[in-house]
This record gives C-alpha cells, sequence and structure tokens, in this order.
C-alpha cells in the first residue's frame, strides 16, 4: 500500500481544536503536494482549546457564522471557495455534517472540475421524534453527494451503511489522538500501593459526570470499609470546579484535585494510577491513559469508546447510570492481578491498532482508493 497521497490535500472543519495538530502534522506530511487546512473560531463558550498555527501544513483561518443554537445550530463559513480556488486540491475532506451550509457549494465547485470530496464524521444515528423521516433523508441526499466516507468508529461505518451509503465506499480511522507508544509498557505492583488509586484527567464540566465518580467513591468506601477506600486523583480545571470541589468537601474529602497538566506534568499521575475512569462522555485522555498501560472505565458515548474499551482492557458504562458506576469500580477494584492484565491490553491496542500512525494511514489509503 502506497504510506503517501502523491496530490495536494484541502481539509475543512469547523474549528481546529488544540487535541487535533498532532494528527493533522502527520497527515500533512503524507501529503506529497501539501496539505491546506480551513478551519474557523468556535463559539464562546464552547470550552474548546483551538490552535492558531500548523508547522507543516498552511491554515487558513475561516470566517465562523453561528447561526441558532442547540438542535438548531448551522454554521456558515464564510470563504470556502475562494480558499478553494487559491490552493487547486486534487482533494478535499470535508465534515460530513449537514449543519455546515457552505459544504454543498464545495462539494459543486470539486465535482464540477472532476477532483474528489471524501466527508469526515462520527457517523448518522437514527433520528427520532417530529420529521424524523424527513430528516433521515435529508441526511441521506447529504451524504450520497460524497465519493467515499471516512469514519471515527465501526459503529459510525454502520450507521452510514444502514442509511444506504456503499459499505465498499467507507473506512474506518478509530479515532486517536495520541502516537504509538515507544518503548516498554509501564509495570505495576501485582499489589495496591496501600490503597487502589483512580485517576480523572479532563475539563471539569457538567458531561463529565466527575460528580458521579465523587459520589461512587464514598459509596463504595461506606460498603467496603477502608480497605477498599480509593484515593482518587482528578486532573484538570473547566467551570464545574469549585462546585465539585464544594461537593468533595461533603462526601469525600480526601479526593484530591491537582489542576491543569500536560505532557510530561501528566506522566507521574499516570503511573501512579491503577484505574483511569471517564464516568461522563468525551473524553481525550482515555487514549493516553492506555497509552499508559491502565484499564479504563468510561461511559458509552457516540461509538469511539466501543473500539479502544473492550471487555479485556476495560469497562463501558451508561453515562446515567450511577449504581453500576458503583458496581463495575468495587468490581474493578477487586482484582488486581486482573487490573495488571487488562492494562497490558490496553497497551497493546494502542501500540498495534488505534494511534496516530493507524488513523493517518486510513485517510491516505482512502485518498488513494479515489
Amino acid at each position: 500500500m502506497n504510506s503517501r497521497f502523491p496530490g495536494r490535500l484541502a481539509v475543512q472543519q469547523r474549528v481546529l481544536p488544540a487535541y487535533r495538530v498532532p494528527f493533522f502534522e502527520l497527515l500533512a506530511q503524507a501529503c506529497e503536494g501539501g496539505l491546506n487546512l480551513f478551519a474557523g473560531l468556535p463559539r464562546q463558550g464552547e470550552s474548546i482549546d483551538s490552535a492558531d498555527e500548523l508547522q507543516f501544513a498552511n491554515y487558513k483561518l475561516a470566517n465562523n457564522l453561528h447561526l441558532f443554537g442547540g438542535p438548531f445550530y448551522l454554521c456558515y463559513q464564510k470563504g470556502l471557495i475562494p480558499w478553494l480556488v487559491d490552493w487547486e486540491p486534487d482533494a478535499l475532506i470535508v465534515e460530513a455534517n449537514p449543519r455546515y451550509l457552505a459544504t454543498p457549494s464545495a462539494l459543486k465547485w470539486m465535482h464540477s472540475r472532476g477532483r474528489k470530496v471524501i466527508g469526515w464524521g462520527l457517523g448518522a444515528p437514527p433520528l427520532s421524534g417530529p420529521l424524523a423521516g424527513f430528516r433521515q433523508m435529508r441526511w441521506y441526499q447529504f451524504l450520497r453527494q460524497f465519493d467515499a466516507l471516512i469514519a471515527y468508529s465501526q459503529r459510525g461505518s454502520e450507521e452510514y451503511v444502514a442509511l444506504g451509503f456503499p459499505r465498499t465506499k467507507i473506512f474506518v480511522a478509530t479515532n486517536a489522538v495520541s502516537p504509538r507508544p515507544l518503548g516498554q509498557p509501564t509495570m505495576r505492583p501485582s499489589t495496591f500501593n496501600h490503597q487502589p488509586v483512580l485517576l480523572f484527567v479532563g475539563r471539569l464540566q457538567a458531561r463529565k459526570r466527575v460528580n458521579f465518580l465523587l459520589r461512587a467513591c464514598a459509596a463504595m468506601s461506606e460498603v467496603e470499609g477502608a480497605g477498599l477506600k480509593p484515593r482518587l486523583i482528578i486532573v484538570g480545571d473547566g467551570p464545574e470546579r469549585a462546585e465539585l470541589v464544594s461537593l468533595a468537601k461533603k462526601v469525600y474529602p480526601s479526593a484530591e484535585f491537582v489542576g491543569v497538566r500536560h505532557g510530561a506534568e501528566l506522566k507521574p499521575y499516570f503511573e501512579e494510577a491503577d484505574l483511569f475512569v471517564l464516568p461522563g462522555t468525551g473524553g481525550l485522555a482515555v487514549h493516553e491513559a492506555m497509552s499508559n498501560s491502565l484499564p479504563v472505565l468510561v461511559a458509552k458515548g457516540d461509538g469511539t469508546q466501543d473500539d479502544l474499551v473492550r471487555e479485556e482492557n476495560g469497562w463501558q458504562v451508561a453515562p446515567e447510570d450511577f449504581p453500576a458506576l458503583v458496581e463495575t469500580l468495587r468490581m474493578a477494584l477487586s482484582d488486581v492481578v486482573r487490573l495488571r492484565e487488562m492494562g497490558k491490553e490496553s497497551y497493546r491496542i494502542v501500540t498495534e491498532e488505534i494511534n496516530l500512525e493507524k488513523m493517518v494511514e486510513v485517510f491516505v489509503k482512502a485518498l488513494n482508493s479515489l
């Protein structure tokens, strides 16, 4: 398989999150003609840490016009066609999202010149509620314009197939935020060091359900006694921090809020932990935790977790099921030997199957297939 794309690539994104920079830098180095990215700024209050430059790719700042909100949100990106005219790409990758109003004009511009367009997205889950049938048809009509699709997960791929998109034109680039880990997996002792250590890393916002984690630790220690009272380390900051600190004082005073940590500053916390826990949705640190040989307990989400978290390396619970979180934590911490084996499997998965290098390989394969 050709590991490089021989042409000029254009990529459209609504915004450029900082966590996506390593991926686009790596993809740019696989494009012989170069890569040019078109992305704008997030809405105020979205809590997206966006980047403003790329080292190996060109970056054109779009003028994002955010319209309406909630389920009615739409985005129009001014300047999309002039950017394409200036770059003259051989292929274009766009977010496969019908809420982005400028996308159809970009598709028409590319196709009128005999060039291909790939859609990249989470999937297309079945819709319900008012006009569900009409909205589903609109999804299908939008997707059928693409020459190929790249899905974040296997579940997303199956959702595209269910909508009628040809399976042979769908590629799965499992979502990753970290490169293939180097060196040997982290070795941990066969027993806990005084008490099991639970680690959460992420933005402190409501959807992360850190309040559930605090209450779950309290519930476990009440039932099991001091023997299973975990040490809880919470890394991160955000709008919920003050409220969570206040809650911790009431229900789990020993919880440690250590603030924001990045890169090498995070390493000691990953090494000290026995289990990584993400009780809510989202969460980019799951991949990093697995790179540090940690088993993971996460809430079920959009499908990207399905590929990362399996029975062999962790657990998935419903994001609103508090009793299930407590019971799963209790079960996880009851067998240290099993935890260590699951941590080794986490490391194998991100080394061999799911990492930035593998993700770029799929993108290049999709581009060259056209």
